[in-house]
């Protein structure tokens, strides 16, 4: 089992034809993605062929769906341009948007957020900024390595890519369920509740791994949740201890004001209610793998 994405999921590339897309697909291909196309209505109708495999390029997302069956979409669009890609996958009604594209302006991102909403939320959006999601074994859709892991028992929902990578190499011979990259820019499309509750559902994910950092409240109300709706064990890290106050560290969205969005108090909401949290990357692994082997 995993959560929002599996061996049957058929992925389409937005920007595929662009460097950075070129190079990923070809990873994610390797991975056993199954990409059945990507997007530039200045290519439509062309092939590209990678390691032989030839993967056809659609005008608009709504005509990759059509020819495909597509029901996922990863995007590796210029951030001037993500806004309307986005809306665009959120048109054609596509289950799944995964945004990479950092440097996003927040009114943009906010723009197409609440777009998804007007129209009932029909695509679920990950990210933007964010490294993508990976159920290990069956399907890869971003840029997290897929080398570093094995498919396993444990869900992780991150706001950081780095972390995400740490933590599924940390917990490697244990290995994952789906690990989920949410991205850390000050407002983003699914939430670590969205993937807390998810998890909570698959029956295949014994132990939940929590990943936030600094700044804003995403994380005290990702306690909130967990206290009422998980009976799941949860461990977590917050990433930012020795961060200084006001100052904008890494992720758009980690900044420190006052007492607020601190990583002291993240820690404190979360062990409120029963996640065991790590000072540390190694020492949260140590924790799973603890609970794990109870």
């Amino acid at each position: 089992m995993a959560i929002w994405l599996n061996k049957d999921s058929k992925v389409i590339v937005q920007g595929m034809t662009g460097a950075t897309g070129m190079k990923h697909t070809k990873l994610m291909l390797g991975d056993g993605t199954n990409v059945v196309g990507g997007v530039n209505p200045r290519k439509a109708g062309q092939t590209v062929d990678f390691d032989g495999t030839e993967v056809p390029v659609f005008g608009t997302v709504k005509e990759a769906i059509e020819k495909t069956g597509a029901n996922v979409s990863v995007i590796f669009v210029p951030e001037k341009f993500t806004k309307d890609a986005v809306v665009e996958a959120i048109d054609a009604e596509i289950p799944l948007a995964v945004v990479i594209t950092e440097g996003i302006a927040v009114h943009d991102t906010a723009s197409f957020w609440a777009y998804a909403g007007k129209k009932g939320n029909k695509t679920r959006i990950i990210g933007p900024n964010c490294p993508g999601i990976i159920t290990p074994g069956q399907s890869n859709v971003g840029i997290i390595p897929g080398d570093i892991t094995k498919p396993g028992r444990i869900g992780l929902v991150s706001k950081s890519g780095t972390l995400t990578y740490q933590m599924m190499y940390e917990l490697r011979d244990i290995g994952f369920s789906t690990a989920v990259g949410i991205g850390g820019d000050p407002i983003i499309g699914t939430t670590h509740i969205d993937a807390l509750a998810a998890f909570q559902e698959d029956p295949e994910t014994e132990l939940i791994v929590m990943i936030g950092e600094i700044g804003g409240d995403a994380e005290e109300r990702a306690a909130a949740f967990i206290k009422d709706n998980v009976t799941k064990p949860v461990v977590g890290y917050v990433a930012g201890f020795t961060a200084p106050e006001g100052k904008t560290m890494g992720h758009a969205g980690a900044i420190v004001s006052g007492s607020s969005g601190t990583a002291q108090a993240k820690k404190e909401a979360l062990e409120a209610a029963g996640v065991k949290v790590g000072k540390t990357p190694t020492e949260t692994a140590k924790l799973a793998r603890e609970i794990l082997s109870a």
